[in-house]
């Protein structure tokens, strides 16, 4: 598959059926995440994998949010990672502060994607999810109180036949600036 053809394949997936990720293919989109660029090569995250059914099933209950409205197939995935951050090097952490930017949270942002295009490139579906109860997740998985967990990322098989959704997108003409804002 050329790169395009993956991008425009990957979407947020929100259905999966009962059937389990195999380590390989699992082990595949960890190294994807691993070898993606950070600054100062700091590689500020943690891949907390989670496929015992009863605590990803827990896991899974900790995203519907305060109304349990928000996330409800997120415990037919047979595997949900929390990507937990780490704190990056002290050269990164220095720049951070001098530049005002979240250079940890730039580099999780890419390493999440790599391991998602990964997955897509080997017939999975994932979600990405930013909306989680934290702390209850944090306890859940054994994560001190000091640390983050920015991202939760669901993956498995979807349906047969799931809906490929068409991405809309800005036209190109009302993103892209050439030489001035």
């Amino acid at each position: 598959m050329k790169f395009l053809e993956l991008v425009e394949e990957r979407q947020s997936d929100r259905k999966y059926i009962n059937k389990g990720v195999e380590k390989e293919k699992l082990k595949r989109c960890l190294e994807a995440a691993r070898l993606a660029p950070s600054a100062s090569n700091s590689q500020p995250w943690t891949f907390v994998v989670v496929d015992e059914e009863e605590l990803k099933n827990k896991v899974g209950r900790a995203t519907f949010g305060p109304l349990k409205a928000f996330n409800k197939f997120v415990p037919q995935a047979p595997v949900i990672v929390a990507i937990v951050q780490e704190k990056p090097k002290k050269i990164t952490e220095i720049g951070g502060r001098i530049k005002n930017k979240e250079y940890p949270l730039i580099d999780i942002g890419i390493a999440a994607e790599h391991f998602c295009l990964q997955a897509a490139e080997d017939g999975l579906g994932t979600c990405m999810l930013g909306w989680f109860d934290e702390k209850k997740v944090k306890e859940l998985l054994n994560v001190s109180e000091a640390k983050n967990i920015p991202l939760l990322i669901t993956i498995g098989y979807t349906p047969e036949g799931y809906l490929h959704r068409k991405k809309i997108r800005k036209n190109f003409e009302n993103f892209v600036k050439w030489n001035s804002y």
